[in-house]
């Protein structure tokens, strides 16, 4: 497999440090509201990765924290009159259910900051003894001058990351460039004891401490949006380098920033969307299928249309798989013949284009097209109107389960049941038929399409599904 290396900015093979296992970290989420779509993506993209990395036979040590102590979570708590730690667990609790709503799987491990509060201070405590940081009454801030490779993430001229950086006003950091590592305490606000007295840690360090407490001082893959390159992990490899003396990553990937009707989602144009609000309108399997269509270090731009596309491509492989437990009803166990042959060929040519494009660098859009591929094959080589051969109809069935379950789609069960008194209407509809009583079995076929039930009469027997 080869991986789009952001600190090199190529493609390299990915090799992991344990050749049986993967440690991976994926930034999280800051709980102080649900997430959104543009927070959506990297929850999925690298679900996806995980899910890729153990199909192929790792085992992944995944680990993707929760920023629950923060000015935002702070301020909203404040206004609402509850603590930071009661938002915090209110908003984990709604992200673990958007999240399995999309498909994505629990991490490993889903540390909290402020359940770690004794590594990021164990960390903060050798930078400043190692001369990479330094105190200024309770508030610890890290030299960036000191990290001779500060920039090497972003690959910016110093000059222009000072002008983009997040600096907060003051006379006490001795460049401007430098960033908090502990924050004193402010009147009113959480604090723990520390070797500077009572604060809270800073943001970037968390991560920091955290990857370094769950998956050792070197880990294999490091992941997050696009947005996340500077200043937030250009400053965990300084931390963590000046910490350890050691690689923090040895990959570094980062999806594609995401557009709302072709522009940036704010807030202040009124185009911001959480996932909660999209499952309103949206199968969150559509959501998911919508974020995987596009190679996830390209943009990609949320819109109605391109929405209800995603839902047809969905609906589509579903229909598929419906016709196919269908025609596995009247298949038979016999000797494949030349069509059936030439027809697994196919099926197997695709499953390795499936498997060549999420080794090229993660490109579930190709994946996809692979799968869609199977679809068309399927649909136009086994007959509606002769019996098929099961391992055929089988092997159809499996493949679209194995491919669509490593991106996490398709994954729903098509064996649908009927209601006993519909069972029957259809009995009735089928003796009218063989009676040649016509207007009794329109009639019949009539009601069911009230009932939302359509019917398709193939050579084989009636195929029925529910209406749109």
């Amino acid at each position: 497999m080869k991986i789009y290396n952001t600190i090199t900015r190529q493609k390299e093979e990915f090799v992991p440090i344990d050749p049986t296992e993967v440690k991976m970290y994926s930034c999280g989420p800051t709980v102080y509201d649900y997430f959104h779509i543009g927070n959506a993506r990297p929850f999925i993209i690298f679900d996806t990765m995980r899910r890729y990395l153990e199909y192929s036979g790792y085992n992944v040590k995944f680990v993707q924290n929760f920023t629950d102590i923060d000015d935002k979570m702070i301020n909203r708590a404040n206004r609402e009159g509850i603590t930071v730690k009661e938002l915090g667990d209110k908003f984990i609790g709604e992200y673990f259910e958007d999240a399995r709503a999309l498909g994505i799987h629990e991490a490993s491990v889903h540390p909290k900051a402020t359940e770690n509060i004794d590594a990021i201070i164990d960390i903060v405590k050798k930078l400043v003894d190692n001369g990479y940081a330094y105190n200024v009454d309770g508030n610890v801030y890290f030299s960036t001058k000191k990290f001779k490779e500060y920039g090497k993430l972003s690959k910016q001229p110093l000059e222009e990351l000072e002008a983009g950086a997040r600096i907060e006003v003051g006379d006490e950091k001795k460049d401007p460039m430098d960033f908090a590592l502990w924050k004193k305490q402010k009147e009113g606000e959480p604090a723990w004891e520390s070797p500077w007295g009572m604060g809270r840690p800073g943001w970037h360090i968390e991560c920091s401490a955290m990857a370094n407490k769950y998956l050792g001082e070197t880990i294999d893959i490091h992941s997050g949006g696009q947005d996340l390159i500077f200043p937030h992990h250009e400053n965990e490899i300084a931390q963590s380098e000046a910490a350890n003396g050691k690689p923090f990553a040895n990959y570094w990937m980062h999806n594609g920033y995401i557009n709302i009707d072709n522009k940036k989602m704010s807030k202040s144009l009124g185009n911001f969307k959480t996932v909660r609000d999209i499952r309103e309108h949206y199968d969150s399997e559509v959501i998911r299928f919508f974020m995987l269509s596009a190679h996830y270090r390209n943009p990609i731009n949320f819109s109605d249309k391109l929405m209800e596309s995603a839902k047809s491509s969905v609906e589509r492989v579903y229909v598929c798989l419906e016709r196919l437990e269908f025609l596995l009803k009247n298949a038979e166990d016999r000797e494949k013949n030349t069509a059936d042959k030439a027809l697994l060929e196919k099926l197997d040519k695709c499953k390795t284009k499936f498997i060549a494009a999420m080794d090229d660098d993660l490109n579930t859009a190709d994946a996809v097209a692979a799968i869609f591929e199977i679809v068309y094959a399927l649909n136009t080589e086994l007959s509606d109107t002769d019996k098929n051969t099961a391992e055929v109809v089988n092997k159809g069935i499996d493949l679209i389960h194995e491919l669509g379950g490593v991106l996490g789609l398709f994954e729903k069960k098509t064996d649908k049941t009927l209601d006993s008194d519909i069972e029957k209407l259809i009995e009735e509809r089928n003796e009218a038929r063989k009676n040649k009583d016509w207007a009794k079995a329109d009639e019949i076929r009539d009601r069911l399409r009230d009932m939302n039930i359509v019917l398709k009469d193939t050579p084989t027997g009636v195929q029925w599904s529910y209406a749109e």
